[in-house]
């Protein structure tokens, strides 16, 4: 039975065949300029206002869902970090969790009877065309199976994998372009995260894929009643078509219908930990895109999972460090935080680690057992982007998504209860996924079987202990990074003083800004000469000259202002 659906939008621009790479990366560089040119002039006319800023961004959400799946994707990771941006970015970018705009259901129906072989009419008895929700890589429809058995029809837009495609090529220009104008950026490894992003992305428009996660995933939790998975019907499941189980709940940042249920909000946030932190420390398979719309509440308090295309298999070895990580942060141990830090592969240690140690230790001392200050958060949040730019950070492309996925997790239970604190939440649960507290129940409630639990601990102490004895020691690690710095062509020897090295850096931006300052005055000065001339026509391109070394000029100052301050800082 078909039920008369609305009139559906018109398909994006990406959406149309014979789109091309050129114009893909004409699209997207257009876009990147747009925006950039747009902040820049509202800093230039002084226009900060909150009325403002909704309108620049509400254009900035629409234009990720002009751009696709790709950029929808980190619209929404942004959506969930009131720390990052201001609430006007974080309201307009929250639609694109639940209102990004759906394909023809035509199309779904389409894409339906071609992957299954049969009618919608024959497959359901009964099908609602009209989607109950539309998301970056397709749309869902609710329907009936002829048993009776009310289900959920996730439908996968079209055109997905050629959009891919061009996009893997237009942001390997971008990485290429950002090295050779950015040489900071290298540090960074770009290239492998966007290998991992497109490896990860061409794993979600498999939607068999996504089905055999989702049966790993309920098997890990199976245990845990107050965790729900719905079921796969691999009957009517393939590559494009994935028909689970109808499981409605509570978005889980709906603070206002949580409450009206009678949910403690406290509780939900020590559940949601405790479920990340197994998948993370004890199973391995970590969900990596956990943003509001894939979590759900059910009316008793359980949580409710629901998208299974991405995710990231952890390593015995990186558990196990990551482990040794958390135990050093509960103990406030900031050298064997560094160590940790250092075993994994995100930072390459130097001569002069003094900067990374304080402020590690400031972070410990100031956020890890009481409520964090947003203000404060905030503000060593901008200390950390510029230590970023002095100290040899990496972020390995795993990491990426794990990082991700935990910053994404904070803002969700960030506005369930404002005065959480991840650290301190997360401090019982490492301790009993250690083995040290085994009397405490693993979900908090009756879903935990001792067993169970038991054979879980044993696993995970197991493979710490394999993960030991294949553990190269110290010596050997220091090899590998020192013959990994020498292929990247990284390797040098330096001998300097760090309060003479911050000195002359000072200097030099000092030296760029008096260079920016003439550049200006004399273009200024010419392009007025140009204009009481014969040759007045060239005023303009004079003038507009003088305008980019203003912009340049500003940029110098502000990095002069934050070396200065970081100067003070590290002091």
């Amino acid at each position: 039975m078909l039920v008369k659906a609305k009139p559906q939008p018109l398909a994006p621009r990406w959406q149309k065949p014979r789109y091309s790479s050129w114009e893909r990366q004409k699209d997207v560089t257009i876009a990147i300029g747009r925006f950039v040119s747009a902040l820049w002039w509202d800093r230039v006319r002084k226009q900060n206002s909150s009325e403002q800023r909704s309108r620049r961004a509400q254009w900035l959400a629409q234009t990720l869902v002009n751009l696709g799946p790709a950029f929808i994707k980190v619209g929404q990771a942004l959506s969930t970090r009131p720390d990052l941006l201001p609430g006007e970015y974080i309201t307009a970018l929250s639609r694109l969790q639940d209102a990004v705009p759906p394909f023809s259901t035509d199309l779904a129906i389409a894409t339906i009877e071609a992957e299954l072989g049969q009618s919608v009419q024959e497959l359901f008895a009964e099908f609602e065309p009209e989607p109950i929700a539309a998301a970056s890589l397709g749309q869902v429809h609710r329907a009936v199976l002829p048993g009776g058995d009310r289900v959920v029809v996730k439908v996968q837009r079209p055109g997905l994998e050629p959009l891919f495609d061009l996009d893997f090529k237009v942001l390997r220009r971008l990485i290429h372009w950002s090295e050779l104008l950015f040489p900071w950026t290298q540090q960074y490894d770009l290239e492998s995260i966007y290998q991992e992003f497109f490896r990860i992305l061409y794993q979600e428009i498999d939607y068999v894929h996504e089905a055999h996660n989702a049966d790993h995933f309920r098997q890990n939790f199976q245990e845990f009643q107050n965790v729900r998975v719905p079921k796969i019907h691999w009957p009517y499941t393939t590559s494009r078509v994935l028909v689970m189980e109808y499981l409605p709940g509570i978005k889980v940042d709906d603070c206002e219908a949580l409450e009206s249920c009678g949910i403690d909000t406290k509780k939900l946030n020590q559940l949601g930990v405790c479920c990340y932190l197994k998948q993370l420390l004890q199973d391995g398979f970590f969900q990596a895109d956990p943003h509001p719309g894939n979590l759900a509440v059910t009316q008793d308090g359980s949580l409710i999972f629901y998208d299974f295309g991405m995710f990231v298999e952890v390593k015995s070895l990186a558990k196990e460090q990551m482990l040794q990580t958390l135990f050093a942060v509960l103990k406030k141990d900031s050298e064997s935080v560094l160590e940790s830090l250092i075993s994994m592969g995100l930072i390459e240690p130097v001569s002069d680690m003094r900067p990374v140690r304080k402020l590690l230790q400031f972070t410990l001392e100031r956020f890890a057992e009481r409520p964090v200050d947003v203000n404060a958060f905030t503000e060593m949040r901008r200390e950390i982007a510029t230590l970023f730019e002095q100290q040899p950070f990496r972020l390995p492309a795993q990491m990426t998504y794990i990082l991700k996925s935990i910053t994404t997790l904070d803002g969700i239970a960030r506005r369930l209860d404002p005065e959480y604190n991840l650290i301190a939440l997360a401090k019982p649960f490492v301790k009993q996924f250690a083995g040290i507290d085994p009397n405490r129940s693993l979900a908090e409630g009756p879903g935990a079987n001792k067993t169970q639990k038991w054979l879980g601990l044993a696993k995970l102490a197991l493979d710490t202990v394999q993960a030991q004895l294949s553990k190269p020691n110290p010596t050997v690690l220091a090899i590998q990074r020192l013959e990994q710095r020498i292929e990247r062509g990284e390797l040098e020897l330096r001998v300097r003083s760090t309060e003479t090295d911050r000195a002359l850096k000072r200097l030099n931006l000092s030296i760029e800004c008096l260079m920016y300052t003439c550049l200006a005055g004399c273009l200024l000065i010419s392009g007025a000469v140009l204009v009481t001339g014969p040759l007045a026509h060239w005023a303009a391109f004079v003038f507009a000259g003088s305008g980019v070394a203003v912009v340049l000029l500003v940029r110098a100052l502000v990095r002069l202002s934050v070396r200065k301050r970081l100067d003070r800082f590290m002091e």
